[in-house]
């Protein structure tokens, strides 16, 4: 055998021409990885899905179609129900359609054709129709309002509950009534000769319906007492009967809307003097801009009312409150002192 052929054989042992097969060594067997059998879900029963209910899915689009106000679908196009043969004719289809719905009790909706017969269905977005109430009362300006002369006792409690009821069906004071509050309308002797007309109500006085029932309330009964008068001797309201947001100070607006009312309860008690407390009341009563400070101890006059009344404004008893100093008592119990030598007067 040549050399060269030779040392074929022995390096390239692949190239030799015997069929012998060779035994694989561990590192020439080809690996291949466990198989894990497949698991079987034969064993698992599967309940089988329902089949959709053509009557419910119509009945439910068209309870759709009316709440939003929908009550009729022009179309060319022939429409077949579900479960409509293709070679159905489209007359057919659309009694079947129409079937279905009556049988459904549900609104009468036209496919072809737009209806001219109002939906019905038991499901309304619409507001209850409106009830037959007085009107609003316009914002009020100076001498705008008449007093009422020659009213008598019954007449005038009647009167004012009239007003309360017109005043809680004005939509523009229940555009700006905060959600959840309780009316707060006045009370007191309606035959009184001295009237306090505060701000608004606050917490406790929005619980109750009563204005001043909180602390500012019981300083207010002690300067009534001093007064040598009692809290059912007087008249108590507030320009505005809801009480705002965190008791805040009523915005000018709201005392424009809600002042109306107040104007008319000052026209029918018709007191002999009023009193403002606060910097709220007393702008609105005198339509003015300047602050309690400088305002407090002059008389003035509620300018609402035909003819005006007097009015003394003073500070608010919440503010004595949180500056309760013996000059602030001094300055309130001088303003005390000109209302009684006023109703003295009179």
């Amino acid at each position: 055998m040549p050399l060269l052929h030779r040392m074929t054989t022995v390096f390239h042992p692949q190239t030799r021409h015997d069929t012998t097969p060779k035994p694989q060594s561990r590192f020439s067997r080809t690996f291949s990885p466990p198989t894990t059998p497949k698991p079987s879900f034969a064993r698992y029963a599967y309940p089988a899905m329902p089949s959709p209910d053509p009557t419910r899915i119509l009945r439910q689009h068209i309870q759709t179609d009316a709440l939003l106000g929908v009550t009729a679908v022009p179309t060319p196009i022939p429409i077949r129900t579900t479960g409509t043969a293709p070679n159905k004719p489209m007359a057919s289809a659309q009694a079947d359609a129409v079937g279905s719905r009556q049988q459904a009790n549900e609104v009468k909706f036209s496919i072809a054709q737009p209806s001219t017969r109002p939906a019905t269905s038991n499901f309304s977005l619409k507001p209850p129709p409106a009830r037959d109430t007085a009107p609003p009362l316009p914002p009020v300006h100076p001498g705008d309002v008449k007093l009422r002369t020659g009213l008598s006792t019954a007449e005038k409690r009647e009167r004012l509950q009239q007003l309360a009821k017109q005043f809680e069906q004005d939509p523009k004071v229940q555009a700006q009534r905060p959600q959840g509050t309780n009316l707060v309308f006045g009370e007191g002797d309606v035959d009184a000769k001295l009237m306090f007309i505060g701000e608004g109500p606050g917490e406790q006085e929005d619980r109750t319906g009563r204005p001043f029932v909180g602390p500012a309330g019981e300083l207010l009964d002690k300067m009534i007492t001093a007064m040598k008068l009692s809290r059912e001797s007087v008249y108590i309201a507030n320009v505005v009967k809801y009480r705002p947001p965190s008791s805040r100070t009523p915005t000018p607006e709201e005392a424009a809307v809600q002042g109306a009312y107040l104007a008319q309860q000052v026209a029918i008690v018709r007191p002999t003097v009023l009193v403002a407390l606060g910097g709220a009341a007393a702008k609105f009563a005198l339509q003015s801009t300047t602050g309690i400070t400088r305002l407090r101890g002059t008389w003035a006059q509620f300018v609402h009312t035909d003819p005006m009344l007097p009015i003394m404004p003073t500070f608010h008893p919440a503010y004595l409150l949180r500056s309760y100093t013996t000059e602030n008592r001094k300055k309130v119990w001088a303003d005390m002192q000109a209302v009684l030598k006023k109703l003295d007067a009179e």
